[in-house]
């Protein structure tokens, strides 16, 4: 049987994320906002990341630090599983599994994140919709989680709303669809909730609306209520 690792609460201080492959912090503001203290690694320099940030190989860094953490969110590049990408004949690594791999070696409680196209390669995830959470797009992300940790698939709401096409300006009384050269940033911004990101940003990030969620279930575990971190 797993167990959840406690958390290693010092009073004062909010319990520690790693957020890996983290770009510009979407799922990092809505950690945050849920009460953790968040550190990002990325490869690449991430200049308009909001919180701590490390420039390093996310696998590599997990697992050399990953268990001084309390909680470990990963969102290995989905490229290699995106239909654009496919369609334009481009390869990128397929880092899932090995993200997986290291994130077992921690001992803490985590989340995988992805796009649709990976679906095969993730165990059983719970899917995240904008509408779920008051959010005028459609943008599903698909959540495995591990270490302990699980979430319960939250109700999808019809899709009533119709979703501008890939790339278009969004028409009134539409969802826009922010992807791939998308038309809009502002716009976007508003509605991802996400005013610091530039486009490139905007269009790989999760919104914040689904990290908080995840957060404050990852907060009510059993073992944080023992400790005393607020739910």
């Amino acid at each position: 049987m797993t167990h959840v690792a406690p958390y290693r609460r010092v009073s004062g201080h909010r319990p520690r994320l790693l957020d890996l492959y983290c770009c510009q912090g979407g799922a990092a503001k809505g950690y945050t906002d849920a009460g953790f203290d968040v550190t990002g690694v990325d490869i690449s320099p991430q200049p308009r990341y909001p919180y701590r940030f490390i420039q390093a190989d996310a696998i590599a860094y997990v697992l050399a630090h990953g268990a001084a953490f309390d909680f470990i969110h990963a969102s290995p590049p989905c490229q290699h599983d995106s239909e654009c990408q496919r369609i334009q004949g481009n390869t990128h690594p397929d880092l899932i599994a090995p993200t997986r791999t290291a994130l077992e070696t921690t001992g803490r409680p985590w989340v995988i994140e992805n796009v649709r196209g990976a679906v095969p390669k993730l165990r059983a995830p719970v899917m995240l919709c904008g509408p779920m959470f008051g959010l005028e797009t459609y943008r599903h992300r698909y959540f495995e989680t591990g270490g302990g940790f699980t979430l319960a698939q939250p109700g999808h709401p019809a899709h009533l709303v119709p979703q501008a096409k890939m790339g278009r300006p969004v028409p009134p009384d539409h969802y826009g669809q922010f992807v791939g050269n998308f038309s809009g940033v502002g716009l976007a911004r508003r509605v991802m909730g996400v005013p610091w990101m530039n486009r490139d940003g905007i269009r790989e990030c999760i919104p914040p609306a689904y990290t908080h969620w995840i957060g404050r279930a990852a907060l009510a575990l059993p073992a944080a209520d023992r400790l005393g971190v607020a739910a």
